[in-house]
């Protein structure tokens, strides 16, 4: 093996790490925006909610190899002019900057965007490395910007249009579940004032159940029960489950980073990449997502049932939907506009202004920040390598 092969192969080992510690960085700061409401509402404590957040993280990040094609497209080759040569250092000082930003934002608590840290570092290195002559600033403003900048504004609308229905649904259902119980191969409801109704019953085995205490624990039974809880279990997995899907193909993508096509080379590295990065993701949500998720939980606004479900269910339905088209949403920003969204139904007092505008501040930080930890990065490596 002659020097250039192994300084390639040293590269590419060197970036595939970085591309790790980037994704754990995300997790740090990105699972509290899908968990913080379970613990906001007082569904669950903080570490049962991290760790709900971390296995739907992964799922879904592992699940994004089968649909995040234009998402990895856009990022490896679709900001940059055709013919744009790229060396090692590149991908290097972007993965860089990126990451230590995302760091530097979850150790103090504040809730911030790998999308918008990938590309400060994109234009930040573009710009000390070939004076932003290679980046197509046209798609950077439509492919990312643009989505960026709106995302915010359509999680608070769409907040404010669901909560009203998440609130009598509620109102209507609190008390209320639905009840399994195997033994007896029967499901029925039992609702808050403990009249029930038979859903479903086996002819075979078991008697019908009539007349059951308006808890199904308090008679005793052994069985699945399913209320308002459940579906804010759910709501939260799901939104986990986008972010993971919306996240990890962004990441993912610097290692195709400048290819004409973005093919992979084999489908074997391309399961490893999308492997590793799911992994990454879960290790940095479990151990460092305690910060960040503290700061929505409990410094935003005070939530109840109904408006934490709320907040899930848009947070999860827009990246869901955006990660689908390819569009690189902050879940970061949909989350905390979601959440703010809720705040001011109850008035402008109920919302701690102090708190959101320390948010705001970083979200425009973010990208100039990244930027000059990249562009600082390519400077160094330029000038050693």
């Amino acid at each position: 093996m002659n020097s250039l092969q192994k300084d390639r192969m040293d590269s590419s080992f060197l970036t595939f790490a970085l591309v790790l510690a980037l994704a754990f960085a995300n997790g740090t700061n990105d699972v509290s925006k899908a968990i913080a409401t379970l613990v906001g509402s007082g569904v669950t404590n903080y570490r049962t909610a991290i760790v709900w957040g971390t296995a739907w993280t992964v799922a879904g990040a592992g699940f994004a190899i089968l649909v995040a094609g234009a998402m990895v497209k856009t990022f490896s080759n679709g900001l940059l002019q055709p013919g744009t040569i790229l060396s090692p250092t590149i991908a290097l000082a972007i993965l860089f900057g990126a990451m230590v930003w995302v760091l530097v934002a979850s150790r103090t608590g504040l809730p911030v965007s790998t999308t918008h840290a990938l590309t400060g570092a994109i234009v930040g290195t573009g710009l000390v490395a070939f004076a932003g002559e290679g980046l197509l600033w046209t798609a950077i403003g439509n492919k990312i910007a643009l989505p960026l900048l709106l995302s915010p504004f359509l999680a608070f609308g769409l907040s404010l249009i669901l909560h009203p229905a998440m609130r009598r649904a509620a109102t209507k259902w609190g008390g209320s579940c639905l009840c399994l119980i195997p033994a007896s191969r029967t499901l029925f409801t039992v609702e808050a004032r403990g009249s029930t109704r038979t859903v479903f019953q086996s002819t075979e085995l078991g008697q019908p159940i009539v007349a059951m205490p308006a808890q199904c624990d308090r008679a005793g039974l052994r069985g699945v029960t399913v209320g308002l809880d459940t579906v804010h279990w759910l709501s939260s997995g799901l939104a986990s489950f986008a972010r993971g899907t919306n996240d990890a193909p962004k990441i993912v993508a610097m290692l195709l980073l400048g290819s004409t096509t973005a093919t992979w080379p084999s489908v074997w590295f391309q399961f490893a990449a999308f492997g590793g990065v799911a992994c990454a993701m879960g290790l940095g949500s479990y151990l460092g997502g305690l910060r960040v998720t503290e700061v929505l939980a409990e410094k935003v606004t005070r939530m109840d049932h109904a408006e934490g479900l709320s907040a899930n269910l848009t947070t999860s339905t827009l990246v869901l939907c955006s990660g689908w088209l390819g569009l690189p949403v902050s879940t970061t920003h949909v989350s905390s506009s979601a959440i703010i969204g809720i705040g001011l139904l109850k008035g402008f007092t109920a919302v701690r202004w102090t708190t959101v505008r320390d948010m705001v501040l970083a979200w425009v930080i973010t990208l100039p920040a990244a930027g000059c930890f990249a562009a600082l990065a390519y400077a160094l490596l330029a000038r050693f390598s």
